[in-house]
C-alpha cells in the first residue's frame, strides 16, 4: 500500500528543472518507494546489490552507457567515482531529469554533490511521514500512542511491533552507518552517548557538559553529534538570527527526528510509562518540532525554523519564518490552557513587532482565538503557518 507523500510535487517540479536530483533522508523513511512510485518511467538502480555496486566502482562510464538516463541510482554513496562521469553527462546534455541519486548517508554523499555537481542538481531531503500524511491511518490514536510508535513508513504497512523495529533500526544505523562514517571501536560506548543525547531532547545543548558525562573528549563529543546529525537522528536547531540588545543565547538545541526513536533511546516502551515520565513535555515538544522540521523539507523551504531565548530564560519554542513573516511558536503538552501560558509569546511580540502570527500548540481539542493568539492541537500545527491558514 502506498502512502502518497507530501514532497512528491516538489520532486517533480525538480527534475523538471535539474539535471540531477538528490533525494537524502534517514534510512527506512521511504526513498525507494516514493522515487518507484512517482518516477516509474525511469531506469532503477540499487547499489545495495554487490554485483551492481563492483560494476560501478570498477567501470563508472560503462556502468552509465548500460543504464542511460532517466536513471535513479539507489544508495548512490557507495560508488562516488560516479559523481564526475555524472557530472560530465550533465554538462553534455543540458537537459533536466536525467539522474536522480538516492542515499542514506548524507556526509558522504553530499561531499560527492558539493565537489562535483554544485549548481547542476536539487538536494531534497526526504523524512518519516508527517502526521497529516498518515491521518487516516491514525485515526482514533491517542498523542501517547503515536509518539510511542512514531512515524517511520513500515510501522504504518508492514511492521506491527514498534520496539522491535526500533532496536533492529539501531543496530543497523551503528553497525552499517555509523561505521562507515568513523572509525568508533566500541558501539557500546556510542549507543550509551546516543541515549545521553535523548536525555538532551529540547534542551540548550552543553557540548561540554555531554562529553563529561559520556566518557569522552570534547573532540569527539563534537564529532559524534556530527554523525548522528548527518545520519538523520538528530537536529541541532539554532537560535534566530535576530538580536535584540544581544541578549539573545547563541546555543543550539537538540531535537530527534523522530519520537519512536527517542522513546526507544530513552527506554519508554509502553504508553502507560510514557504518561507519567519526567520527559513526556519533552517528547510531545519533540513530536512538534518534527511536524514543523517535516513540513520544511517537504516543500524545500530550507533556514525558516528556528527558536529564541533571551539570557533572562525568556524562550520561544519555535520560530517560523517565511516570505519575512514570523509566526511564533510555543508548545505545551497538556489538554488545557492556562493565561499564562502566553506570558512569553506576548513578550516577544513586545521585543519583535515582525511577529506575523502567534501560536500556542497542545495537546486539548479546543481551538479558538485567545487575546491575540491562536490555539491548535498538535495535529493541527501546520495550519497556522503562513500559506496554510484553514481557521
Amino acid at each position: 500500500m502506498y502512502i502518497p507523500r507530501s514532497i512528491s510535487k516538489i520532486l517533480l517540479r525538480a527534475t523538471e528543472q535539474f539535471p540531477v536530483v538528490f533525494l537524502t533522508g534517514p534510512r527506512q523513511s521511504g526513498k525507494t518507494t516514493l522515487l518507484k512510485n512517482q518516477l516509474g518511467h525511469f531506469r532503477y538502480v540499487n547499489l545495495e546489490d554487490p554485483d551492481m555496486r563492483q560494476w560501478a566502482l570498477d567501470q563508472p562510464r560503462d556502468f552509465l552507457q548500460q543504464n542511460p538516463a532517466p536513471l535513479i541510482i539507489d544508495e548512490v554513496q557507495y560508488a562516488p567515482a560516479l559523481f564526475s562521469y555524472i557530472q560530465l553527462l550533465a554538462d553534455e546534455s543540458q537537459r533536466p531529469g536525467m539522474f536522480v541519486l538516492s542515499g542514506s548517508q548524507n556526509l558522504l554523499v553530499m561531499e560527492g554533490i558539493t565537489q562535483s555537481l554544485a549548481g547542476r542538481s536539487a538536494i531534497l531531503k526526504l523524512l518519516p511521514f508527517a502526521y497529516h500524511e498518515i491521518r487516516e491511518h491514525a485515526s482514533g490514536k491517542s498523542t501517547n500512542h503515536l509518539m510511542l510508535k512514531g512515524f517511520y513508513p513500515r510501522l504504518f504497512q508492514t511492521v506491527s511491533d514498534s520496539r522491535l523495529f526500533y532496536n533492529s533500526y539501531l543496530n543497523t544505523y551503528v553497525e552499517r552507518d555509523v561505521r562507515q562514517l568513523a572509525n568508533i571501536g566500541q558501539t557500546i560506548d556510542f549507543m550509551r552517548f546516543t541515549r545521553l543525547c535523548a536525555g538532551r531532547c529540547g534542551q540548550l545543548l552543553n557540548v561540554s557538559a555531554l562529553a563529561t558525562e559520556a566518557g569522552i573528549a570534547y573532540n569527539t563529543c563534537k564529532a559524534w553529534l556530527s554523525y548522528l546529525t548527518t545520519g538523520y537522528v538528530l537536529h541541532m536547531l539554532q537560535p534566530h538570527h535576530k538580536n535584540f540588545s544581544k541578549k539573545t543565547v547563541k546555543t543550539p538545541k537538540l531535537f530527534f527526528y523522530d519520537t519512536g526513536l527517542l522513546n526507544a533511546l530513552l527506554g519508554i516502551d509502553n504508553e502507560e510509562t510514557l504518561a507519567l515520565h519526567p520527559l513526556r513535555g519533552a517528547v510531545f515538544e519533540n513530536l512538534v518540532f518534527s511536524e514543523l522540521i517535516k513540513y520544511t523539507m517537504n516543500n524545500g523551504l530550507d533556514h525558516t525554523l528556528w527558536f529564541w531565548r533571551d539570557n533572562h530564560g525568556t524562550e520561544i519554542d519555535f520560530l517560523f519564518e517565511r516570505n519575512n513573516m514570523i509566526t511564533a511558536i510555543e508548545v505545551k503538552s497538556g489538554m488545557n490552557i492556562h493565561p499564562e501560558y502566553l506570558n512569553n509569546l506576548d513578550r516577544y511580540s513586545r521585543y519583535n513587532p515582525e511577529v506575523h502570527k502567534k501560536l500556542l500548540i497542545y495537546d486539548g481539542d479546543m481551538e479558538r482565538t485567545f487575546t491575540g493568539t491562536i490555539l491548535l492541537n498538535w495535529r493541527n500545527t501546520l495550519s497556522g503557518l503562513p500559506g496554510e491558514d484553514r481557521i
